[in-house]
């Protein structure tokens, strides 16, 4: 017979007692809820995109029928950059980019203003074949020749400094007779007289090197004293600071030396308010008069109704065409503010630069895509090239007198 276990209810009031002292210290719903999972980290920021680059603002394929090239951009500024600066960068002139940021202070922008990029043209009226300079928009439209011609029309377009008042770039038809490279420059004697004035006075020869005004290439017209030719001081291109002189920014004229060939047309034109159509919407780009244009411009593009009636250009004829579809009085409102920007004038179309401006795309603030700059301010890399060039030829030979 089993003799009973006497210590086996110690046992069982033990094991009651260690889960009831257990059971006190934890909460009794743990005994059966998990425990909840740790939020995940949050997650980096993500960093907006980087706006593209630039269209190109300066090579252009020209649509059939259509009288406008380009669009406009916007970029933002930093806190470095000035207008000049911009202008530059984008292949546009002073006087353009300043037109197009009306309030804007062209020496210090600030960090973060939007910045219009004035880079949509209405093309001159005028033959579009070899080269077209327009002087109120400070502005040249090249027409590289076409092999068949069939193949679409380009154009190649940059900003120009002209003649100052009283130093007028003469108008009317003419053409490239001759280019020199890395040229010598002789002052003309009014040149030099007015400079003594201001107490700047000027050597009688100037040879290539960095003082050079003509920079580094020459393009010499058929009117005699008349040049094409890069600057020592890019910064004024897009100005009137010139004897008449046509000046393009050093990487500008270096193309046009090499793409246009000697005997090419210049066509010089002077038209303040361009008309251009796209499909069938006229345009209207104002940049006003130059300050010594003595036409009467008192009603803008309206103005030019009477004489566009008697003109055999296509343009007028299409305009003259269209006469009722065109608003004129809205034409008016744009020349009465001239912005450098197309807006459009026909009727059920006009344009509010407002709202263009809203339309326009933000670039990334850096050289275009196929810029001709690269962003060296130095056009003179070696400076032992040019005392070569000094010692090993007769810089008479070079002169030219230019105003």
């Amino acid at each position: 017979m089993r003799t009973p276990d006497r210590g086996r209810p110690w046992r069982l009031s033990a094991i009651l007692l260690l889960a009831f002292s257990t059971a006190a210290c934890v909460p009794f719903e743990s005994l059966w809820r998990k425990e909840p999972k740790p939020p995940p980290p949050l997650a980096e920021p993500v960093a907006a995109p980087e706006a593209p680059l630039a269209e190109a603002t300066h090579h252009f394929v020209v649509e059939k029928d259509s009288d406008l090239v380009g669009r406009v951009q916007v970029t933002i500024a930093r806190h470095e950059d000035t207008l000049p600066d911009l202008a530059r960068r984008f292949n546009i002139g002073y006087e353009e980019i300043v037109r197009a940021n009306p309030g804007v202070d062209p020496w210090l922008p600030g960090e973060g203003t939007r910045v219009t990029l004035p880079t949509r043209f209405v093309l001159p009226d005028a033959p579009r074949e070899g080269l077209v300079i327009n002087l109120a928009a400070m502005r040249l439209f090249y027409y590289p020749p076409r092999k068949d011609k069939a193949a679409p029309l380009e154009v190649v377009t940059h900003p120009i400094g002209i003649g100052k008042v009283g130093w007028s770039t003469p108008e009317g038809r003419t053409k490239i007779v001759s280019k020199v490279k890395d040229p010598s420059w002789t002052p003309p004697a009014s040149v030099r007289k007015e400079h003594a004035e201001n107490g700047d006075p000027l050597p009688a020869k100037v040879p290539p090197g960095p003082d050079n005004p003509l920079g580094r290439h020459m393009m010499r017209l058929g009117w005699p004293s008349y040049l094409m030719h890069g600057t020592n001081k890019p910064y004024g291109v897009g100005m009137r600071v010139s004897h008449g002189c046509i000046r393009l920014y050093p990487e500008d004229i270096s193309q046009v030396f090499d793409d246009i060939p000697v005997g090419t047309t210049v066509t010089v034109v002077n038209q303040p308010y361009l008309l251009g159509w796209q499909q069938d919407v006229l345009y209207v780009q104002a940049y006003g008069p130059l300050d010594d244009d003595e036409r009467n411009w008192e009603h803008g593009p309206a103005g030019l109704r009477k004489k566009g009636a008697k003109s055999k250009s296509p343009l007028w004829k299409r305009i003259v065409a269209a006469d009722t579809a065109i608003n004129w009085d809205r034409a008016r409102e744009v020349a009465e503010e001239p912005s450098g920007i197309p807006l459009a004038v026909s009727r059920g179309h006009e344009g509010s630069l407002p709202v263009v401006l809203a339309a326009a795309p933000e670039v990334r603030n850096a050289l275009p895509s196929g810029a001709t700059w690269d962003g060296n301010e130095n056009q003179y890399e070696d400076e032992g090239e040019f005392r070569e060039l000094l010692s090993e030829r007769d810089p008479a030979a070079r002169d030219t007198a230019v105003r």
